[in-house]
């Protein structure tokens, strides 16, 4: 309320009009004002109360396309994953012994010159700052820490010093990997080496590679582990231990067995069958399969041809060392040596 001056009278009591602010409506109902023009009803409201639900709206829409990203990505819950391969634990690398040419990474935290790298030499020993010669050899990388530690408080160097040994090369202890690989040979074995790491340093199987492989343990001597085949190392009395290299590749982590210091790995050559006659491929092929039928034999082959007749198919196997021919079916299991033989349609 405020005071407006008249020209006749005491001043009385007028009011003054204010200037209101109001968002347009989008309702089609209308008003009168008071000098009798229509316009449009009028809802007051607060830039504070637009921004929050704005924002709202804009949080609301960040999450959603925040989950469908991690969905497309493949990323759930942890609760929600299934189990995947566990690697070997640590706890076995820290029990590798070390050997000559082991190059050791050794770090200090009281002193940094006490850190860096120090390879193992013949004699199994290596030089280390403050203490001279220190044996490595036979010894654990624990063991290696303890030894450390010890002649430092001993010398009065260090009340509680804190050093760690791990492992910068391998090159002391080696496996051996012969048989249907590209790359046979010896190769370092890196603390808790497996099968699968250690193919993969071969460069892979061939693809005339079985589907076993035969593992020879260190303890064998030495003079087995170089037997023509692995028959000739089972005759030995020699103990080995089997993986099958197809469950192996289909993800069956158990038969990833680990490997130790002078194992040797045979990888199996697949035994061949056989295929003539009408079919695209004729040839030799290798048996890869634990049961390979007469279809699959065929398909390796490239299928048959148009004038095959498959109702006629026939295998020549060797029984008791006579060959013998019998028609087969082509769901019937072959054995390895078997020739599939394809006749011609007669129309």
């Amino acid at each position: 309320m405020t005071l407006c001056r008249q020209t006749v009278g005491s001043p009385t009591p007028c009011r003054r009009k204010t200037r209101q602010y109001f968002s347009v409506s989008s309702s089609p109902i209308k008003r009168v004002s008071g000098n009798g023009i229509a316009v449009p009803r009028a809802v007051p409201h607060t830039r504070r109360t637009v921004m929050r639900k704005t924002m709202a709206r804009l949080s609301h829409t960040q999450l959603v396309v925040s989950v469908l990203v991690l969905m497309a990505a493949g990323v759930v819950p942890a609760a929600a994953q299934a189990p995947a391969y566990v690697p070997a634990s640590p706890t076995l690398v820290r029990d590798y012994v070390v050997g000559p040419q082991d190059v050791l990474n050794i770090t200090s935290q009281e002193d940094p010159t006490l850190s860096g790298r120090f390879t193992v030499e013949a004699d199994l020993t290596f030089t280390f700052p403050l203490l001279g010669r220190v044996r490595a050899g036979g010894l654990t990388l624990r063991e290696v820490e303890s030894q450390l530690q010890a002649k430092l408080i001993e010398d009065g160097y260090f009340k509680d010093p804190q050093i760690r040994v791990s492992i910068e090369q391998y090159k002391s202890q080696k496996v051996f990997i012969v048989g249907e690989v590209r790359s046979p040979g010896a190769y370092a074995l890196s603390g808790d080496m497996r099968l699968i790491e250690a193919l993969a340093l071969a460069g892979s199987t061939l693809p005339t590679a079985a589907g076993e492989v035969v593992i020879v343990p260190a303890g064998a001597d030495s003079t087995v582990v170089r037997l023509a085949s692995v028959a000739d190392v089972e005759a030995s009395g020699a103990p080995v231990v089997r993986v099958n290299l197809r469950e192996l590749q289909n993800g069956a982590f158990s038969q990833n067995v680990q490997l130790a210091a002078g194992d040797t790995v045979f990888v199996l050559k697949a035994e061949n069958i056989y295929v003539f006659g009408q079919v695209k491929n004729p040839g030799a092929y290798p048996l890869q399969q634990d049961v390979t039928t007469v279809l699959q034999g065929l398909a390796l082959a490239g299928g048959v041809t148009e004038r095959g007749a498959t109702s006629r198919v026939e295998v020549v196997r060797v029984v008791n060392g006579e060959q013998k021919k019998m028609k087969v079916k082509l769901e019937d299991a072959l054995l390895p040596g078997d020739t599939i033989v394809v006749p011609q349609r007669f129309f």
